[in-house]
Order: C-alpha cells, then sequence, then structure tokens
C-alpha cells in the first residue's frame, strides 16, 4: 500500500486543525492564536492554489475572519470590550488591524503593577511582533492569491501600527512583547531576529501594494528606512532551529525581492545566508536530531525543515541571476553549503510523520502548532513566496 500523497495528507493536517480550533465546523467560542493561524492561513491559500476548489478559499476567508473578530478585540475576561484599536463597530470592520493583534495566549496580560514572572509571562496575552509579522505575510500572501486588495491593505496597517509601538529608530531598538492596546512593553528586551524580520516583510508589503494597485496611504517608506537602519550591523547566527529555519525563509523572500528592486545589492542576502549556515553546521553537529521524540519539540525542528525548503529555490535563483552577485562574493560558496543540509528536512518530516511519535507529549502539548507547521513544510510554495 502506497502512502498517501503529500497534498492528501495536508489536507488531513488542516481539516483536523480546523476541527480542533473550531474553524471547520464553526464552534462556539474558536480557538485563535495568532503564530498557528499564519501558517494555517498560507497552508489554506496552498491547497487552494494546488486543488483549485473553493471549499479551501473559503475556509481562508473564515479563519482571516476568525481572527480579526477574535484576536482583533478585547479579550471575554478583559474590563475592556470591542475593538483593541478602540475604532467603533462599523470603522473596526473596515480597519481590523489598526489596534494590532492579540497573541491568543491562555492567561490575560499582566497588570501595570504586577512584577515580571518570566515563566508566567510564556502563558500571558499581550502583542508579539514576531507573530504579527507573520500574519501580516499571510495577509499579503492572502492579497496576492485571490486578488483582493484590502487583505494586502489590512497588513500594511497592521506594518503601521506595530512599528510606531514597537520601534524606538531614536535608540534602534525594538520591544519584544507589548500590552494588548500597545501602551507599555511587556517584556522590552529585543528579539534577535524581530527587526530582519520586519524589515523583509515590509518590503514584502511595499511590493504588494504596487501589484495590487493600493493607494498612497498605504506608503512603508519610512518604516522599511527605519528598520534598515535597526538592522545595519546586526549579528544573526543562531544555533535555535526554529531561527535557522526563519533565517532561510528570509534569505530566500530577499532573493525575491531584489528582483522587484526592494533591496539593490546581496549584502542582507550574503549576510543572512552565512549566519544561517553558521548556525546549520553547529546545530547538525549536535546530538538533538537522534534524540527520541519525546524529548525534542516538533514546531522548532519544523521550523527549519521550512527554511530548508527554499534552499532550492535559492539555488535555482542564483543560477538565473548570476549578474545580481558580485565578484568574489561568498554567496555561492554559501547556498551550495546550505544545500547540503537539505536533507535534513525530509528526515525531521519522516519522524513527525510517524503515528507513534505524534503520540509524544511534546507532540500532543503543542498540537495545533506542530500538524500545521508540518502541513507547511510538505507543501510549503505559499509561505515561501513574497
Amino acid at each position: 500500500m502506497e502512502p498517501p500523497s503529500p497534498v492528501a495528507t495536508v489536507q488531513s493536517l488542516m481539516l483536523e486543525y480546523a476541527a480542533l480550533t473550531g474553524l471547520s465546523p464553526v464552534g462556539e467560542t474558536p480557538r485563535r492564536y495568532l503564530w498557528t493561524d499564519a501558517f494555517a492561513l498560507c497552508n489554506l491559500l496552498e491547497l487552494f492554489r494546488r486543488t483549485n476548489e473553493g471549499e479551501w478559499r473559503e475556509l481562508a476567508l473564515r479563519l482571516v475572519d476568525q481572527v480579526h473578530h477574535i484576536l482583533g478585540r478585547h479579550r471575554a475576561d478583559a474590563p475592556r470590550s470591542g475593538w483593541i484599536s478602540g475604532l467603533d463597530d462599523a470603522e473596526g470592520e473596515l480597519h481590523p488591524t489598526r489596534g494590532g493583534l492579540r497573541i491568543g495566549k491562555r492567561l490575560g496580560e499582566r497588570s501595570p503593577g504586577d512584577p515580571l514572572d518570566e515563566s508566567l509571562e510564556w502563558e500571558r496575552d499581550g502583542q508579539y511582533y514576531h507573530y504579527l509579522t507573520k500574519w501580516m505575510h499571510a495577509l499579503s500572501r492572502l492579497g496576492r492569491v485571490t486578488g483582493m486588495a484590502a487583505c494586502a491593505g489590512w497588513g500594511i496597517e497592521l506594518a503601521q501600527t506595530a512599528h510606531a509601538a514597537f520601534v524606538s529608530p531614536s535608540s534602534r531598538r525594538m520591544y519584544w512583547k507589548m500590552s494588548i492596546d500597545l501602551t507599555r512593553p511587556l517584556v522590552a528586551s529585543m528579539g534577535q531576529h524581530d527587526p530582519l524580520d520586519g524589515l523583509v516583510t515590509y518590503c514584502e508589503l511595499r511590493a504588494a501594494a504596487v501589484a495590487l494597485g493600493l493607494p498612497p496611504q498605504f506608503s512603508l517608506d519610512d518604516a522599511i528606512a527605519e528598520m534598515a537602519a535597526i538592522c545595519r550591523g546586526k549579528q544573526w547566527a543562531t544555533a535555535d532551529p526554529l531561527g535557522i529555519g526563519g533565517l532561510l525563509c528570509d534569505a530566500w523572500r530577499i532573493a525575491q525581492l531584489t528582483d522587484s528592486g526592494a533591496f539593490g545589492d546581496t549584502l542582507l542576502l550574503e549576510s543572512v545566508a552565512a549566519a544561517a549556515l553558521e548556525g546549520l553546521a553547529a546545530f547538525a553537529g549536535g546530538d538533538s536530531l537522534a534524540c527520541p521524540a519525546a524529548y525534542r519539540l516538533p514546531f522548532r525542528e519544523l521550523g527549519l525543515a521550512i527554511g530548508l525548503k527554499g534552499v532550492a529555490s535559492l539555488q535555482e535563483w542564483l543560477e538565473k541571476n548570476p549578474a545580481r552577485v558580485v565578484p568574489k562574493s561568498p554567496l555561492r560558496r554559501t547556498i551550495a553549503a546550505l544545500a547540503g543540509y537539505r536533507p535534513l528536512a525530509g528526515e525531521i518530516e519522516g519522524v513527525w510523520l510517524e503515528g507513534r511519535n505524534r503520540k509524544a507529549e511534546t507532540w500532543r502539548e503543542h498540537r495545533d502548532i506542530n500538524m500545521v507547521m508540518l502541513a507547511t513544510s510538505l507543501a510549503p510554495d505559499t509561505f515561501l513566496s513574497v
């Protein structure tokens, strides 16, 4: 008996996710979580693109509606209600991302007078910049795939709001986590890759705005310049598999965006690719992938697998655009070295496609995220594209 095709597996995973989280059939209290839903939206669009079956497009649009009406509004247990932007109901429907979007954590946010408890903060609500950039990307992809310019417009409004709240251009710093209403930082440190994710995502949104004919009020030029200044001279290398995967995704997105003129040279691409290679060498040199499933974190490994899927596209891009690389640039050697790690993606997928490994607590504890990111790894084209 032949194993199911990747598309069939992705369909099964996404239907399970839809049922578990109240997307389909629609639950009384759907469970929305911004990171997971951003990957899920790209997966639903990928299934629509591959099958041309309208049910996947409809699920994608329903997911966006639920995310905006749940995470774009105050929590049910909060003293305030309505859109977190403060807009009235009618304006909020037109601009659902103008106040940002909640993470979707189990517990409410920390009160202004409460001391920081680092372990408990992971379970508390608020807004994460790196979750917001994932949703910006997903909205941009939705606009491109469906031709619905308003979706990309929501992504740009989210970028404008997030940039104003999280970024301090004068100090070239960013906050990692903000309160739900974006009035105060909950974690004041800066995420290592947040500036890079912001810069690349803003450039993607600007390209989408041009392609979809959005009016001038959707400009991100100043935010892009400020984010580029924060990125200048930063070190991106990490041994965390999810972080490495993010670098690889950003590298491929940067390459695509150079074709639209968003990046005038390949210097950022070179530094991001080199950092990813440094991290991959460190990670692959360890023994974490040899550990039993019970001691591994699926979604972090699957983030790496997703990024590795973009390396083949990077190679093809380089072959078609040799003039983009300056003489003596290390980029060709770096991408060739990255390609040597591509088999890791299949190995990681193979572990988590095994039914017995999905019985491990590390899978079940984060089941929604794990199944959605496994689906992305198996069919990554929409997520990886700009």
